[in-house]
């Protein structure tokens, strides 16, 4: 058969060259040279290949070069098994005389910035856990096991039957379609919240999530591991070139929460993220309003004073009611304080006098020109600046 110019001969030869290793290790610009002809060797088969499929030119052959390597020049022999996967892929469709060009997607999903020779785990919210790297090393080890329909071993992998054997292995259950697995464990809103071991589903038939067609594992970085298609291996391709995610499911049990110190206080796991980001959204440190919820409550939403502030935060009834603030819900009640500690920060120059405000009100501040001479603020003031680290020598200024 010949493709273009060049006969499959020369690249059979050429393929065979790439898989043999050499005697004793060639110079790098012998190895520059040889990878060099291979990319250029496939842009010319792309080039015969889009003229003779139907459809039009889905390929384009001096992207393609580009894309492997030609203009850039690629200085390794080990750099070619994604080349490997896209030759075998420009050859299966010429040979089985398909209609079907091949698509731009197909070709990113095997391009060698993306092929199976790494799998990095970046970008992803919060660290990795070990179950989710135990996911990830485990797809990653099968990586160039043939696509095989209904294959479920390591023989040969369709794309669910590639996570059902994965998450076997690591003692988790699953169900063997892709149907049946976008049911199980729990929703992720979208792929920003997705982590590594989550699975991305794509449109099937009916384009829902009802009946994906497709199933990947993701790995982070906006990259899956995935077995796509008949005449293809498994491999990590981006999430991008595999079509519309319809539903990301966790299968993987949340890692256990665990508590967070910020400043000289242990914040409970289940504040910390309300706590950090209410912070955050009104420019005062996470210590400071740590600090100020632990000194009040202890972090006990239920909490109840003489005087008879409530909640979480202590607030009284009246100034809750004011801001629109449910006392006994610690979200709530923790943006609350917040917002208060945030708008007295910018109003009297100083966390010192923002937490003065906090306790003994604003009009004593603004009275006085700084913490009232109220024992009570005189000892509250110091003391939670210290729980926050912030220390009272500088009276928590904000500069």
């Amino acid at each position: 058969m010949t493709i273009g110019s060049v006969t499959l001969p020369e690249i059979t030869q050429t393929l065979a060259e790439l898989q043999t290793p050499p005697s004793t290790t060639p110079p790098a610009s012998s190895s520059a040279q040889q990878t060099q002809a291979f990319a250029a060797t496939l842009s010319q088969a792309a080039s015969a290949l889009s003229a003779s499929l139907s459809g039009g030119s889905s390929l384009d052959p001096q992207g393609l070069g580009a894309s492997l390597g030609v203009g850039a020049g690629l200085t390794s022999v080990s750099s070619a098994s994604a080349e490997l996967n896209l030759i075998s892929l420009l050859l299966s469709s010429q040979q089985s005389g398909s209609t079907s060009p091949v698509s731009g997607a197909q070709v990113a999903a095997i391009s060698p910035s993306s092929g199976p020779q790494t799998a990095p785990v970046t970008s992803a919210p919060g660290p990795v856990s070990p179950d989710a790297a135990r996911v990830v090393s485990l797809a990653s080890s099968l990586e160039g096991t043939p696509y095989v329909w209904g294959g479920t071993t390591p023989a040969g992998f369709d794309c669910s039957g590639l996570v059902q054997y994965v998450y076997g292995q690591l003692g988790i259950n699953v169900p063997r379609t892709s149907q049946e697995q976008a049911t199980v464990g729990t929703p992720v809103s979208s792929l920003a919240a997705a982590q590594p071991g989550d699975l991305l589903f794509f449109a099937g038939s009916d384009g829902t999530a009802s009946s994906p067609g497709h199933v990947g594992i993701y790995i982070g970085n906006g990259q899956m591991i995935a077995a796509p298609y008949t005449g293809t291996v498994v491999q990590q391709q981006p999430v991008s070139g595999a079509g519309t995610v319809v539903a990301i499911r966790r299968i993987l049990p949340e890692p256990p929460a665990t508590n967070t110190v910020m400043g000289q206080v242990t914040v409970p796991a289940q504040f910390v993220s309300t706590i950090e980001s209410a912070a955050a959204a009104n420019g005062i440190p996470a210590s400071l309003l740590a600090a100020l919820v632990s000194h009040e409550s202890g972090f006990n939403p239920n909490a109840m004073s003489s005087a008879g502030a409530e909640g979480i935060a202590q607030f009284m009834p009246a100034t809750a009611q004011g801001m629109g603030v449910n006392p006994f819900d610690s979200t709530s009640a923790i943006n609350g304080a917040a917002k208060l500690l945030g708008a007295y920060s910018s109003r009297f120059g100083s966390y010192a006098n923002a937490l003065a405000a906090y306790n003994a009100g604003p009009t004593a501040v603004a009275r006085y020109g700084g913490v009232p001479p109220y024992p009570e603020t005189q000892a509250y003031v110091p003391t939670v600046l210290a729980l926050a680290g912030l220390g009272a020598s500088n009276q928590g200024s904000i500069a």
